[in-house]
């Protein structure tokens, strides 16, 4: 998502930006004539798994933010900043948002990076290296490059062992507005001292 410091960009920026991500992996799919795999699983499957692996997916990494000494510096200063971005927006917006980044990043980095890479070196290396760029493309912090890095595994490997794009834009677009949601309703979890309503 972007907007991780604490200003706010327009609606239309925000949309452009995230849409333009699709557009972009949408291209480099197409000129590169990168096979990108849909059909891994029904809809009812991609529903279920996506959920489940969104649900997973977030405990696991918020448990695992949680401990100290297994990352060098903490998430306070970024949880801010996505706060505050995340509250200027109003929860249709986010949802859109959300949903825009989990179709665009998810057709960039596991169809275009990842299906590129597949067809010259092997699977477990293309999903190494499309979540390392996706780790770099999301870097605020070394904690925050990690973080990333790891969610990008677990996509890139349900991509690779699901054989169903479906599968992981629905993960993602579900995980964002998961921790999204987490982030606005629970602010405390992350160190984060909301402001007093008016």
């Amino acid at each position: 998502m972007p907007g991780q410091g604490g200003s706010s960009i327009s609606n239309r920026a925000a949309l452009v930006f995230q849409g333009g991500i699709g557009v972009i992996g949408l291209v480099a799919i197409w000129l590169l004539d990168i096979p990108v795999q849909w059909g891994g699983l029904s809809g009812i499957e991609v529903l279920l798994y996506g959920a489940l692996g969104a649900a997973g997916t977030y405990v696991s990494l918020l448990l695992l933010t949680q401990i100290p000494s297994l990352f060098p510096d903490n998430l306070s200063r970024q949880m801010r900043g996505l706060y505050n971005f995340a509250r200027s927006y109003t929860w249709p917006m986010l949802v859109v948002l959300s949903v825009l980044a989990g179709v665009g990043e998810e057709l960039l980095f596991r169809g275009a990076a990842q299906g590129w890479l597949m067809q010259h070196t092997g699977p477990w290396t293309a999903v190494l290296a499309s979540s390392v760029l996706f780790g770099l493309v999301h870097y605020v912090s070394f904690t925050y490059f990690l973080v990333a890095t790891g969610l990008g595994l677990v996509l890139g490997s349900a991509y690779h062992l699901s054989g169903s794009m479906g599968l992981v834009m629905f993960w993602h677009a579900l995980y964002d507005v998961l921790a999204l949601y987490c982030l606005l309703r629970f602010p405390r979890w992350f160190g984060i001292n909301p402001p007093d309503r008016p």
